[in-house]
């Protein structure tokens, strides 16, 4: 199996920053230099995207909605064989959710955690009001079709909608596709799958290391109240909601970010549970 590839910036602990669907590693560049001042600093392509090689879902998952979770944890530990032994980590929507299969499933590597606008569960039912409507993934699945180009535009805006830095955090989004590559059909096209079939709700009590739950204010993919229940239910789970923000607040707020996992970072070394 190729290579995925990673980039490594800074001198200290490992932190270890995962992107989300359609995106890529340079999405973190306004980030990795405040925080390279005091980590070790390590971006990863995800199978399919950037200059990481497909295929993002293992071929027994392809067209298995059932096997979303499994399908997770495979990609989830494809990463871990490229990571450091002992790390502090940082996943961001679809990135979110394979940080806490990590965390579940490898705590011993887990050294914290900070979940940045994600959620267990993408889409809504009648006990999961918290996530998005079905037709949501359906419609941009039709237009990946269709047009993926303006697909993927469609999408990019709809994560800076609602904050207040929408016009910078949407060139950043533009920036990092356009300089370090699209991901692949495929892994766009099972990546929607993914988020349509994953349902993290049953592992959330089984992860416990110190977590920062981050949340948009006015997140359009995904709400707040994901973020917030995550935070009431993880063992060691503490909320932060950025003001007048949407999707990317690491984008929106690099500098507060950045001082968010400082100090969790901290807290974390001297035993302090989140």
């Amino acid at each position: 199996m190729s290579e995925l590839h990673m980039e490594i910036h800074g001198d200290g602990p490992p932190l270890v920053l995962l992107h989300g669907w359609a995106l890529n590693l340079r999405v973190f560049d306004p980030v990795v230099r405040p925080l390279a001042a005091h980590f070790t600093v390590h971006t990863i392509d995800l199978p399919g995207h950037g200059r990481s090689p497909g295929p993002l879902l293992p071929p027994a998952a392809l067209g298995n909605a059932a096997l979303g979770n499994a399908a997770l944890a495979a990609i989830a530990d494809r990463l871990l064989q490229r990571l450091p032994q002992r790390f502090y980590l940082c996943g961001w929507s679809l990135g979110g959710q394979l940080a806490m299969v990590m965390a579940a499933r490898w705590p011993q590597r887990v050294a914290s955690m900070t979940l940045v606008a994600t959620t267990p569960r993408f889409t809504a039912t009648h006990d999961w009001p918290a996530g998005a409507r079905s037709e949501v993934l359906q419609d941009l699945a039709l237009k990946l079709q269709s047009d993926p180009q303006r697909a993927l535009r469609s999408m990019l805006e709809l994560q800076v909608r609602g904050s207040v830095h929408a016009t910078e955090v949407l060139a950043t989004l533009q920036r990092a596709l356009l300089e370090h590559g699209t991901a692949d059909s495929e892994a766009l096209d099972s990546g929607l799958q993914l988020l349509g079939s994953v349902d993290l709700r049953g592992t959330v009590s089984a992860i416990h290391v110190a977590t920062l739950v981050i949340a948009g204010q006015y997140d359009r993919v995904t709400h707040p109240e994901a973020g917030r229940w995550l935070a009431e239910r993880l063992p060691h789970g503490r909320y932060h909601e950025f003001a007048r923000c949407g999707h990317a607040p690491f984008l929106s707020h690099p500098e507060q970010f950045a001082e968010l996992l400082l100090l969790l970072q901290a807290a974390s070394a001297n035993g302090v549970a989140a």
